[in-house]
């Protein structure tokens, strides 16, 4: 750890930050430091950094919007990487949308609504970047991103830039099938021409279920649980008089019973608890096994 910090350091100077707190880099405003923490400005920085932290053999996890993810409270042990501005670019070109993997989904969706441009309005509301999005085959309201991605590009484990086709990769429910550890430089989509008043309102008609359903105002990170195969997870957890469910400062949502809100103070332990006891009391009343949407990340 200590030779990979002194070649960043001479690299990228100040850049390199030791025992970075992560709550303040995450929608849930919960987790602990990480040992390194960077913010990289090209693929070229990117393929260095990479290549230098296989050498030295030390762990990396690539940091996107913060959300979908529960830090632990012990923090991250290795290097935490994440893409500065250079990669919030979003270029269109026709229907071509070429989205760079630090681009905000919400800011994508505004761009290609007023480009006329239809397959992401179901995006409106998804928080967090483009290339997490990719990872998770993002979706809602009955779309998935998978059905808009074109082609994407990365850097791997080993440092190396690789571009992959639709066609070479593969998606199921919440899940993109790629290189491991790929991090997710551009993602291109190939979307349809649409009428913009049409695009707009159904964007407006997202945006008010959204508002209307899930929790606003206060730090979570999304769903919690996938939905199970023909059922909500919501429904589940509140018929099992889950909703509200309290450890500590984390707490089941009143609005939304598939999401977990930080009242203030949370601990990633309390999410943690939350999740593992509305797990045992759905399969105990149901015999469904609830999986988390939610990436546990670090020492646990």
């Amino acid at each position: 750890m200590q030779d990979l910090e002194r070649e960043l350091y001479a690299r990228f100077g100040s850049r390199v930050k030791r025992n970075e707190p992560l709550a303040a880099h995450t929608s849930f405003r919960i987790g602990g430091p990480a040992d390194l923490m960077l913010t990289v400005e090209s693929e070229s920085e990117l393929c260095t950094v990479l290549e230098a932290a296989r050498r030295h053999r030390v762990p990396v996890f690539c940091l996107g919007g913060g959300t979908n993810v529960l830090v632990s409270d012990r923090g991250v042990r290795g290097l935490v990487l994440k893409l500065g501005r250079a990669f919030e670019r979003i270029e269109i070109n026709g229907s071509c949308v070429k989205a760079g993997g630090a681009a905000m989904f919400r800011v994508l969706v505004e761009a290609t609504v007023e480009a006329g441009l239809a397959g992401l309005e179901f995006a409106e509301g998804i928080p967090g970047t483009v290339g997490g999005g990719l990872l998770m085959n993002a979706g809602a309201f009955g779309g998935e991103m998978s059905a808009a991605v074109a082609a994407v590009r990365g850097v791997n484990r080993a440092g190396r830039l690789m571009t992959l086709s639709k066609d070479e990769m593969s998606f199921d429910y919440r899940r993109a099938a790629l290189p491991d550890q790929l991090v997710i430089t551009l993602v291109e989509f190939a979307l349809n021409p649409g009428d913009k008043t049409v695009l707009r309102a159904r964007v407006a008609e997202l945006k008010a279920k959204r508002a209307a359903r899930q929790p606003t105002g206060v730090p979570n990170a999304g769903s919690v649980f996938k939905n199970p195969p023909g059922l909500f997870a919501a429904r589940l957890l509140e018929a099992c008089g889950l909703k509200n469910l309290r450890f500590g400062m984390a707490a089941f949502s009143e609005r939304h019973a598939n999401f977990i809100v930080n009242l203030g103070g949370a601990k990633a332990a309390d999410v943690r608890a939350l999740i593992e006891t509305a797990q045992a009391a759905v399969r105990a009343q149901t015999g469904v096994q609830l999986e988390p949407e939610l990436k546990l990340v670090g020492e646990w």
